[in-house]
Parts: structure tokens; C-alpha cells; sequence
């Protein structure tokens, strides 16, 4: 009896070790939700002022000239998959992981560890991605797009809903689809719309994997608290379990010993 009691002693001391440190991770993250979710909202904002640039260009017919409107039928595409640097989020990363297998025959481009380290490639970070590294990757992307030898652009990323909610989906980037707005008489671009559609496929290429990047940190943040919160609940509901076990076994330790004081005393 004795030998079980030190056995959940030792129990109950190692979950409230796995415990404690679930908790910290928690508040690591939450230290770290407002900060990315200040970051995504700017990106947003970002996002929507390039899609409605690029929406008003795509609307002119000179536009549809610029090889980032041309859709060609072959399906040769490249796929930018952005998971997190850590585990412990909860099914952040394989969420992204089992959207990313229904495109089995893209040709992917990681960003994030476990993405990269999934694809084995370079390992780069989804947390620190800076606009610098994303506008690299989109000269490369625009460039090979534009010599046809991919015929399609598409990041599968995380979209943040709430701290309880994220979904990974894909959003498809080239080539850019012809736009049906018609309140866009009076605006002028200089030289023409044609000259600026083109120069600015890169610099909204960079801003899509820029802005996709901090909404998928701002997600894989509000994940990782929400499963570092369930894993708490869990842990603490444990430690009562064993508790509760433990004080069983030791209360019929003493019964056991009082039982046996008791018989050698009537011999």
C-alpha cells in the first residue's frame, strides 16, 4: 500500500510540473495576442487598399495586356504554405498541413519552421517574416509567373476569426482576375494603367505574403493560448483525480495499520 502511495505522490508531482509549464506557455501567449493582433489589423488595412489599387487597375481593358492577367490553361502551379515555428497550438499547423495535401502536385514554398522543416527546405521564421524577405520572394514569384513558367499563385495561410477560432484556407494571388468595377471613371494613373498594374504585381505580391504571415502568427498565438488553457484545465483536473485516489490509498494504509495493532494486541 505504501509503495502505490508513493506512486501517486510521484504522479501528482509531474503533472504539476507539466502543469506549471503549461501555464507559462500560456501566458506567453497571451503576452503575445495583442501585439500580432495590432500587426494583422494593420495588415488588413494594408490588403484592402491593394485590392482595391489593383481592382481599379484590372478594370481597364489596356490591363488585360499585362502578363498578370493572363490565364493559361496548363496547371502548373506554385503554392506558398505558412504554418507556425512551434508546436503546442492545438491543430494550428496540421490544419494547414492536411489543406496543403489536397494540392499534391504544387510545387510548395515554406514559410515558417515546421513548414520548412516538413518540406525540407531552408528554415525561415512566420514570426519574424519581414517585408524585406517577402518582397525577395515576390520579385522571384512575379518574375517566373510573368516568363510563364508557373501558371498560378495561391498562399494557404491561417484566417483569425476569434481567440477561439481560426480557419486555414487559400487565397489565390496570380494572375490577377479582371475586375467589373464601373466607378472608376475620373481616376487617372500615370504614365498609364497598364505601366503601373505591372509594377505594382510585385509590390502586392509582397504585401499579400506579408499580411498572410502576420494573420497566421496572430492565429497560431490565440491557438496556442487557447490549448495551453484546455491543457491547464485538464492537468488540474488530473492533479484532483489523484488526489483523491492518493488520500484513498493512504487512509486505507492507516485502517490497514490500526487493523493489525489491533489483532497483535488481542494475541
Amino acid at each position: 500500500m505504501s509503495g502505490n502511495t508513493k506512486t501517486l505522490r510521484v504522479r501528482i508531482k509531474s503533472v504539476t510540473s507539466t502543469m506549471q509549464l503549461t501555464k507559462a506557455m500560456g501566458l506567453v501567449a497571451s503576452s503575445k495576442i495583442r501585439k500580432a493582433n495590432e500587426a494583422m489589423q494593420k495588415g488588413r488595412d494594408y490588403c484592402k487598399a491593394l485590392e482595391d489599387t489593383i481592382s481599379i487597375l484590372a478594370a481597364d481593358r489596356e490591363s488585360l495586356k499585362s502578363p498578370y492577367m493572363q490565364v493559361r490553361d496548363t496547371e502548373r502551379t506554385r503554392i506558398i504554405v505558412i504554418a507556425g515555428d512551434r508546436g503546442l497550438a492545438g491543430g494550428y499547423n496540421a490544419n494547414v498541413f492536411r489543406l496543403a495535401a489536397s494540392y499534391s502536385d504544387a510545387e510548395i514554398i515554406p514559410i515558417g519552421k515546421r513548414a520548412c522543416e516538413k518540406y525540407n527546405k531552408p528554415i525561415n521564421s512566420s514570426e519574424s517574416f519581414s517585408f524585406d524577405e517577402a518582397a525577395e520572394l515576390a520579385d522571384m514569384l512575379c518574375k517566373d509567373f510573368a516568363e510563364g513558367k508557373f501558371d498560378k499563385l495561391g498562399i494557404i495561410s491561417t484566417r483569425y476569426q476569434s481567440v477561439m477560432s481560426q480557419e486555414a484556407y487559400i487565397r489565390w494571388i496570380l494572375p490577377f482576375e479582371k475586375s467589373d468595377r464601373e466607378d472608376v471613371s475620373g481616376i487617372v494613373f500615370e504614365p498609364d494603367n497598364l505601366t503601373v498594374l505591372n509594377n505594382v504585381a510585385r509590390e502586392y505580391v509582397a504585401g499579400m505574403i506579408t499580411i498572410c504571415a502576420r494573420e497566421s502568427f496572430a492565429s497560431e498565438v490565440a491557438a496556442r493560448r487557447m490549448a495551453m488553457d484546455s491543457a491547464e484545465k485538464n492537468a488540474q483536473q488530473m492533479i484532483s483525480d489523484l488526489q483523491l485516489e492518493y488520500n484513498r490509498a493512504r487512509q486505507g494504509a492507516i485502517t490497514q495499520e490500526i487493523t493489525e495493532i489491533v489483532a497483535g494486541s488481542g494475541n
